[in-house]
């Protein structure tokens, strides 16, 4: 009786494992690439990022020594799906690393 208790315990335990790693880490995919800053004269302004790729990027922490419009950078960053914005203009990140490439 005792091996089954303690087998219903362990396996209640890596169901909660398994669930808690899935809401630490799961749905955030990395993206990264060269592209340009630049400043979208919507909801009061704000600073995107477009991607070569054509993509947009709307950062929710993009520093201010990068918030200049026609700026060259290389950036990665979280996707935050589970982030609602008002700009309603692109994907919205976290930006992990961003490097100036040069010229505006």
């Amino acid at each position: 009786m005792r091996k089954v208790l303690y087998l219903a315990i362990l396996l209640v335990l890596v169901v909660a494992i398994v669930a808690l790693a899935g809401c630490l880490g799961g749905g955030k995919d990395v993206v990264s690439g060269t592209g340009t800053v630049k400043f979208i004269n919507l909801e009061g302004g704000f600073y995107g990022i477009i991607g070569d790729d054509g993509e947009h990027y709307d950062p929710i922490n993009l520093d201010q020594e990068f918030q200049e419009d026609g700026l060259r950078i290389h950036f990665e960053a979280k996707v935050h799906e589970d982030v609602a914005s008002t700009h309603m203009w692109g994907t919205i990140v976290e930006i992990t690393n961003i490097e100036r490439l040069g010229g505006t």
